[in-house]
């Protein structure tokens, strides 16, 4: 068993068997509903899209793991990433959430269903990460003030669109894809939901690894509506807080900048 990359929030290794490799994750000290939400994820995901197996998940000794398929790694098709994505989008439901919570400790989400996607972004997303920024003296009177504008407008934008409950990875950055050896895409470690599109879309654009033929494989799959790109700062908002409340003022100029874009 060899200790691999798995992120910051669990232990992972490669599991070596007479049957192969197989991914492990663990979460020292935590009950096996902790891994309930990923599992969940993965298996809606795989409605669209190339996942890994989940292959078990349980608890030893007080330790919560979940084992998955091992992938091995090539090259692909950012465009064909991109329909891929698309497809995951155009599943839908009928309001919006999840059924399962994310339990993690450092930034724990509500995903009550709403029939309200406003309702649902400003006050299981943004409000809690303002709190948490302010209870852990990340915030101060200008960021709130910049912020209530923001939310305002926030309000006022989404007041006559259709938002449709598109079913999100929910973290989808350039380390949470890859092409399998066959140049298959897949997405891994997702934090579901039922949201906005936009929302998802608008974390492909923070920190990169999304080319524009991933863009273009999107929009000839599943075209975004006008405006969308307004919107965008207001999703990239919720990412640039956790990254705030997560590493600290490291992040709190990008959230300032946005803010500042009302």
């Amino acid at each position: 068993m060899d200790p691999v990359s798995g992120g910051d929030i669990n232990d992972a290794y490669r599991l070596q068997t007479a049957e192969g490799p197989y991914f492990l994750l663990v979460q020292p000290h935590t009950s096996a509903a902790f891994y309930d939400h990923e599992v969940a994820g993965l298996h809606a995901l795989g409605q669209a899209i190339n996942v890994p197996e989940v292959l078990g998940s349980g608890q030893i000794d007080g330790d919560a793991y979940l084992i998955l398929e091992y992938l091995e790694i090539g090259q692909g098709s950012q465009c064909e990433l991109g329909e891929a994505v698309a497809r995951v989008h155009q599943v839908t439901a009928p309001r919006f959430g999840f059924d399962q919570n994310n339990l993690t400790d450092k930034l724990p989400k509500n995903n009550t269903w709403q029939a309200d996607w406003t309702h649902f972004y400003l006050e299981q997303r943004l409000d809690p990460l303002v709190k948490r920024a302010q209870e852990h003296h990340l915030w101060n009177a200008d960021r709130q003030q910049a912020y209530d504008r923001v939310r305002q407008n926030i309000i006022d934008e989404n007041q006559h669109r259709q938002i449709t409950p598109s079913l999100l990875h929910g973290d989808l950055w350039s380390g949470n894809y890859l092409f399998t050896a066959d140049g298959t895409p897949t997405l891994i470690d997702p934090d579901v939901l039922y949201g906005d599109r936009e929302f998802d879309l608008a974390m492909t654009t923070i920190f990169g690894g999304f080319s524009a033929d991933f863009y273009r494989g999107y929009q000839e799959r599943y075209p975004l509506t006008a405006g969308y790109q307004e919107r965008l700062p207001h999703y990239q908002l919720y990412y640039l807080l956790a990254h705030l409340n997560l590493f600290g003022e490291t992040y709190g100029g990008a959230v300032d900048s946005v803010l500042a874009r009302g």
